[in-house]
């Protein structure tokens, strides 16, 4: 049994539309063993391993169905009780997590698809792998693969648990996540420790732990001095214990003596009640209660016992919201047991585990209990008397194995009011106060009592999940400081997919929102886009960009070009967008991860408008699109039609549903929505430049995406309309996406069109342009592509063109050099093109130029090109034969608009640069796009 492939999702995938693994998974000769044949030894072994597998349900949906399934009948496989193993583990670990489903996967016997929903990514793979280890230990020997390890698994368990906590976030953080997924406000984490993103782009906050975006670092500082804290509260008149800094054992010894009394030690600026020991006053303790504070500050404070229960008093925006009683970890003896024997009788209690797996930790004999024990004179081996109460900690942090109490109902006014003003005193939004009372239903003023410490970042563990009283909602109320009632948190989100065209279409829409006032963040196959910038280079069309969008404090609506590979490998970055988009499911990547049909590739694109939540934009034109209405739950359904007949967009219309549908006028095409009964003209296609003058039908189908996009989000129209005037296909604002070069004598069309759907588009634009020379072609195909594909290629070309030139990609994935063109010449040999008129050139650079000399005045090349930077920066810099060198302002009037000498310096540098890392973004294009 073994683990032949892992796939990480982040987001909604073809599994889930939440985070899972998908495992496949090789059973090998265990195939011919279900869980009944191997027998009761191994059910009965399993579940006393992990108890909590009784509660799941399965298929019966009822607790111990899981258990039923593995002893009825033959039982069931290992596939699918590994799954169920990865999930309970995560529960174990502390972590929410139900979600299973396994596979068998057609004509692969023996192999499964194991999905199980994660919590955290490191976490999740792990309990995959402990999950396999555990089966196979529990195996009978002969069905072992050779000599197993030895393993420990009460030891594998608990390190699986200290691992996953020093990944999962921890408790007070994730009280804080859990309350701002209450109020519906997106988080992103940030790092691997405790720094998280609540909210998008320009609406973002941040916390680390429970400090805030908006703590004081001044306050953060004051309350890390323990020494400068007493004195500012005890200016106030707030109850505080008289204590002095000291930095060696005889200065501690002489504080003391001047304190007089009993003494605590402490670390200057400690935390989690390390290296703090109270209620000592011999010479002996002081020495070690020094010592203790010292490995954790290079100084240390002694200052008054202050004698009463330990008390922590939570306050968040100025007002008390949580107070919790702390009592220090401990045992009772019942006469008989040793105090060892009482720790494990103690640490038997279910709500006890390692760490912050549960509401309580366990009790650990170390040697800070020890020293509790000796002052007692007593041992770990000593039997208490019934009723003796043995402490073994001198803090009661619940980290320590301490337990909590809720006291909020009860607290005195006046010590309610003592710890809000102590917090104000200090500075903080978020504060805790380590009060000590003898009684905090009494008045400080009466009883007496002492803050002993203020905390920047109090841990909220106590009081979320008390050991005994009411639990408290200690993080609602630092949301709600971060985002009062009615201020924004999302960004508006759209997401375009489809197998041609969503460059454009997203670039154009980025483009319209910007017209429109917004600041965009869009991600495409040529990089990340922020306010029309580009900030990062490459294929950035999978869940990494989004996350990279969402996170940058400028951005105010984000437009995510959303790709079938990154579908496929990580699933989307989002779990949920207001508007998504499916523009064609065309014959592109079939044959590889799986899918090989045009069905399965509708199923992979159908995600994006599965999670939509306002409005689902679908090409009604298309097939496989148009049955994704019935996939979607989003408020709106819009389709988008290039036929003004089509009967169903028709009937919706009058149903009073969105739509955009390109309709006949006497002035041309008009493109035009309707919405709620209302018929509303937008443009007409020839004002459209990318669409040259309503020629390039593809791009006038891509406009209309934008639009009835932008409509959907709520952009107003006459900003629509300005967008779509304004974008143009230039080099510079899409590159590879229809490009005309037109200062030579003859006209270049330049495109990226990789599948045989994209190249019959621009093959068709190429016949609707008007030419009075020849037209020439550069054609390619990507080698990971099946022949059948290629081919249909060359049938897109075939008998349009007057010459071809048939080239391949830098990047020959996997194929013989000159397979590709190879294959493309002999496929337009079959379809009747002239030998004559057919030329094999695999070097693409060799390949562009020697169209371009071969081009004459009237002449239009089009060119496919792969390295998109490279061969754009060959035809602007192409020199034909007897004619002067262009200027620099004619080089560059296709790919940008500008007028200044500096902005084309600009480009001409941006394209050197582009060439140097297009190698780089042309790979990372193969495994995204």
């Amino acid at each position: 049994m073994r683990i032949l492939e892992r796939s990480v999702y982040v987001g909604p995938s073809l599994y889930a539309h939440f985070p899972v693994i998908r495992l496949e998974l090789d059973l090998g000769a265990l195939e011919a063993w279900p869980t009944a044949k191997l027998g009761a030894g191994f059910i009965d072994g399993l579940v006393a391993a992990l108890p909590g597998l009784a509660e799941h349900g399965c298929s019966y949906r009822e607790p111990g169905g899981f258990i039923r399934r593995m002893r009825e009948g033959d039982g069931t496989w290992l596939g699918h009780v590994l799954e169920h193993v990865a999930i309970e583990l995560q529960n174990v670990a502390g972590e929410d997590v139900t979600f299973g489903k396994t596979r068998s996967i057609d004509g692969r016997p023996g192999v499964y698809s194991v999905v199980y929903e994660y919590a955290q990514r490191e976490e999740g793979i792990a309990a995959g792998e402990l999950a396999l280890k555990l089966l196979t230990s529990l195996l009978p020997k002969e069905l072992q693969h050779g000599d197993a390890p030895d393993f420990d698994w009460n030891q594998a368990r608990d390190e699986f648990i200290r691992y996953a906590q020093r990944r999962a976030l921890g408790p007070s953080t994730a009280s804080i996540v859990h309350a701002a997924e209450a109020r519906g406000i997106p988080w992103l984490r940030l790092n691997d420790q405790s720094l998280v993103q609540l909210g998008h782009g320009k609406y973002q906050q941040r916390i680390q732990a429970t400090v805030t975006g908006k703590t004081s670092h001044i306050a953060v500082e004051l309350a890390s001095d323990k020494e400068e804290t007493n004195k500012i509260l005890g200016s106030l008149g707030l109850p505080v214990p008289r204590q002095e800094l000291v930095q060696t054992e005889g200065q501690a010894l002489r504080a003391a003596q001047r304190l007089g009394g009993l003494v605590v030690t402490k670390p200057y600026n400690g935390n989690h009640g390390r290296g703090i020991t109270i209620g000592i006053s011999s010479e002996e303790d002081i020495r070690a209660g020094f010592h203790a504070a010292k490995e954790h500050s290079r100084s240390v404070i002694v200052e008054t016992y202050v004698a009463g229960d330990d008390h922590r008093l939570l306050v968040v925006a100025g007002e008390l919201v949580a107070a919790t009683r702390r009592t220090p970890g401990h045992v009772v003896g019942d006469g008989v047991s040793t105090v060892a024997q009482l720790v494990d009788i103690v640490n038997q209690d279910p709500r006890r585990g390692v760490g912050h797996e549960k509401v309580l930790t366990r009790l650990v004999l170390d040697a800070q209990a020890d020293m509790m024990l000796a002052r007692l004179d007593m041992t770990a081996d000593s039997v208490p008397l019934a009723g003796q109460i043995v402490p073994l900690r001198s803090t009661a942090n619940l980290s320590t194995g301490g337990t909590a109490t809720d006291v909020t109902d009860i607290i005195h006014p006046d010590n309610r009011d003592m710890a809000v003003r102590a917090i104000r005193a200090i500075g903080l939004d978020v504060g805790g106060v380590d009060f000590i009372s003898p009684n905090i239903a009494e008045s400080y003023k009466t009883v007496g009592g002492g803050i002993c410490e203020v905390n920047a970042a109090p841990g909220f563990r106590m009081h979320v999940a008390p050991s005994e009283g009411t639990p408290r909602d200690a993080a609602g109320p630092v949301v709600d400081l971060l985002f009062p009632p009615g201020t924004p948190s999302r960004v508006p989100i759209a997401a375009v997919t489809g197998t041609n065209g969503k460059t454009t279409t997203a670039r154009m829409l980025a483009h319209i929102t910007k017209m429109a006032g917004y600041t965009p963040g869009l991600t495409t196959t040529d990089g990340v886009y922020i306010d029309g910038q580009r900030t990062v280079e490459g294929d950035m069309t999978g869940p990494v960009s989004a996350r990279m969008v969402l996170a940058d404090p400028q951005i105010d609506i984000a437009v995510l070009e959303t790709a079938r590979g990154g579908l496929l490998r990580a699933g989307m970055g989002v779990p949920s967008v207001n508007v998504g988009a499916v523009l064609n499911v065309q014959s592109d990547h079939l044959g590889i991860k799986g899918i090989d049909t045009l069905e399965q590739l509708a199923e992979v694109k159908r995600i994006v408008v599965e999670v939509a939540t306002d409005c689902a934009v679908l090409n009604a034109d298309d097939p496989n699109v148009l049955k994704m209405s019935a996939y979607t739950e989003a408020k709106t359904l819009c389709y988008v039609t290039m036929n003004p007949s089509h009967g169903l967009v028709r009937e919706h219309i009058r149903a009073g549903g969105r739509a955009c549908a390109l309709e006949a006028g006497v002035n041309g095409q008009m493109i035009t929505l309707y919405d709620k009964g209302s018929h509303i003209p937008l443009l007409w296609t020839h004002l459209i430049p990318a669409t040259l003058e309503g020629r390039a039908l593809h791009n006038v189908q891509n406009a209309m995406v934008a639009a009835a996009m932008a409509f959907s989000l709520g952009i107003k129209l006459d900003a629509i309309r300005q967008g779509l005037r304004t974008f143009d296909t230039t080099f510079f604002q899409a590159p590879g996406r229809m490009n005309v070069f037109d200062q030579h004598p003859f006209k270049v069309l330049f495109d990226y069109g990789h599948n045989a759907h994209a190249v019959g588009v621009m093959a068709d634009l190429a016949q609707r342009l008007d030419v009075s020379g020849r037209r020439i072609v550069v054609v390619a195909g990507p080698g990971d592509r099946r022949d059948e594909d290629l081919r249909a290629i060359a049938d897109a070309v075939a008998n349009r063109f007057d010459h071809y030139i048939c080239r391949r990609d830098d990047n020959t994935r996997g194929r013989d050099g000159d397979a590709v063109p190879g294959i493309i010449a002999k496929a337009l040999r079959a379809a009747g093109v002239a030998e004559d008129a057919i030329q094999i050139i695999p070097d693409e650079q060799l390949a562009i130029d020697t169209a371009l000399r071969m081009s004459r005045a009237g002449d239009l090349l089009l060119v496919f090109a792969d390295a998109l930077t490279r061969s754009w920066k060959q035809i602007i810099k192409f020199r034909p034969e007897g004619a002067p060198a262009p200027t620099p302002a004619a080089a560059t009037a296709a790919a940008l608009p500008m007028s200044t000498p500096e902005q084309e310096e600009a480009l001409h540098a941006a394209l050197d640069g582009m060439i140097r890392d297009e190698r780089g973004i042309r790979f990372a294009r193969e495994s995204d796009d």
